[in-house]
């Protein structure tokens, strides 16, 4: 953004500055989420601060009132997350603040965001465009019921440290562009399945801990049964405990998958888009198809 975003906001009687995020104190920050109904753990917090930037808001006594976060993907993508603002904040012009300030750290990279419907009217103001819902899907698990057994040449086996670099590759057109960092620190933190056929990846899922129990994402798989096959120990390995799937996908197979697996639709954003080239892939020969999110805030 051309216009220098100022340093300090007044808000009634007092005065905000920004700081970063890495720099305060990590139980602050999940008060702070706490506060907005939010079920990231101090821990979530931490993996998020070491996977991306953001900045806080400050009062005069240093209390933290809000925040935003970015999350780059090379050089020109990021997605945003995290733009949280205090309850008595939330309607004088403080997570505008926070956002643009963030914008002028992002400038001339493409970004994505997942919109709760607070903020949808902030980032139109922006200039982001709606793209497609994502459904958050939530609950105690159950085992899901038995299927088919896969067809002649397919594996499902839990991946191993050499199977990366092709998780890496085969994410990205799902993804629509390349994130092995995060991947590689995904891969690192997470519960990782993969399926073959004749050696090649067609499909992979990864579960982890997070807020009230689990969730599992990312999921991409050349075709909805390959998706549902990777999905399925994970719901398996948790069932009876709290399990979560961000997904895209309200009705087909992969969601009537999730809900019966005792996942139903809890809250429903929005993918939001700034620049040319960032919505999700679209599916095709060869092409993987994202079915669940790593996470709103990393896609």
């Amino acid at each position: 953004m051309d216009r220098k975003i100022p340093d300090t906001l007044h808000v009634d009687a007092f005065q905000m500055r920004f700081a970063d995020v890495a720099a305060v104190d990590l139980e602050q920050l999940h008060a702070l989420s706490i506060a907005v109904g939010w079920p990231h753990r101090a821990e979530d917090w931490q993996y998020l601060r070491e996977l991306g930037h953001g900045f806080v808001a400050l009062d005069d006594i240093d209390r933290v009132m809000g925040s935003a976060m970015w999350f780059p993907h090379g050089e020109h993508f990021a997605t945003l997350g995290m733009l949280i603002t205090s309850p008595r904040l939330q309607t004088n012009g403080t997570a505008k603040w926070l956002m643009q300030r963030v914008l002028a750290e992002c400038a001339g990279m493409s970004l994505r965001l997942n919109a709760t419907r607070a903020a949808r009217r902030l980032y139109r103001s922006l200039d982001f465009v709606a793209q497609r819902p994502v459904f958050q899907c939530q609950g105690m698990a159950r085992k899901p019921a038995e299927t088919e057994e896969l067809q002649s040449g397919y594996e499902v086996r839990q991946l191993r440290a050499s199977d990366l670099d092709a998780v890496i590759a085969f994410d990205g057109s799902g993804f629509a562009v390349s994130r092995p960092v995060h991947l590689t620190r995904l891969f690192e933190s997470s519960l990782c399945y993969g399926l073959f056929r004749d050696e090649k990846l067609s499909a992979y899922s990864m579960s982890r801990a997070f807020g009230r129990g689990h969730v599992l994402g990312p999921v991409a798989a050349l075709s909805v049964e390959e998706a549902i096959a990777v999905a399925r120990p994970h719901v398996e390995a948790h069932a009876g405990h709290f399990l979560r799937v961000d997904t895209h996908f309200e009705t087909g197979p992969f969601a009537s998958f999730v809900q019966q697996c005792g996942l139903p639709i809890f809250d429903t954003v929005t993918t939001m888009t700034l620049g040319e080239g960032v919505d999700y892939g679209i599916a095709g020969e060869g092409r993987a198809v994202l079915f669940a999110l790593a996470s709103q805030s990393m896609g």
